[in-house]
């Protein structure tokens, strides 16, 4: 006799499918946290270091990451605002808000890696500190901060494509507190037929005191 197959039970794979949208969700959620932290964190590092000759000698020069570029500290804070807007939304507006978080993590990195090689900004302050619009820094070195905001700001972007593939299939707030225009039935008010003072509120309300609720 041959055996009959037992038929697999299909719950499985309803299972399978919530366990993998928590975990992209967990990792959506670590991944733009952590990432805007970084780039918050590293922008107010110093970025570029170097001297301006003055009188002979040289003054000491730096500048911090905010005063290379201050776009990946705003697009941080962007994407921090998208990640969680991404809960408030759903179907197309869902996507997005999680297009704008990727975008958001692109443009930090670009931005930093523009800034990890300028001088703009030391070359600003040796110009004021010689009183000469033509003086440049001297000596100039990068340190890696720029290279850890690129890192923050890739952070963000997997965040950003994690919410583009998975975020459909999230949560989204609880809708119990939304309100959708619907007049809410207002509670009739109990009238005692033995206080005057209720059967005229009654008749100011434009309800019949005589009424039985």
């Amino acid at each position: 006799m041959s055996a009959v197959p037992v038929p697999q039970s299909r719950a499985a794979a309803p299972s399978a499918a919530t366990s993998g949208s928590r975990r992209s969700l967990a990792a959506a959620l670590l991944l733009g946290a952590t990432g805007a932290t970084v780039v918050l964190l590293a922008a107010g590092r110093i970025w570029a270091e170097g001297h301006a000759l003055v009188g002979g000698g040289t003054v000491a020069l730096d500048a911090k990451g905010g005063d290379v570029t201050g776009v990946p500290t705003a697009l941080a804070i962007v994407g921090l605002a998208a990640l969680v807007a991404v809960f408030a939304v759903r179907n197309g507006g869902r996507v997005v808000v999680s297009g704008l978080l990727a975008l958001s993590g692109a443009g930090a990195t670009l931005a930093a890696l523009l800034g990890a090689s300028d001088s703009a900004a030391l070359d600003e302050q040796a110009a004021r500190t010689t009183g000469d619009a033509g003086a440049t820094v001297e000596a100039l070195t990068h340190t890696a901060w720029p290279y850890v905001t690129v890192a923050g700001g890739g952070l963000i972007l997997l965040a950003g494509v994690l919410a583009l593939r998975y975020g459909r299939q999230w949560p989204t707030m609880s809708g119990r507190y939304e309100r959708d225009g619907t007049p809410r039935p207002r509670k009739a008010a109990v009238v005692d037929p033995d206080r005057p003072e209720d059967l005229w509120k009654a008749l100011d309300r434009g309800e019949d005191p005589t009424r039985e609720g």
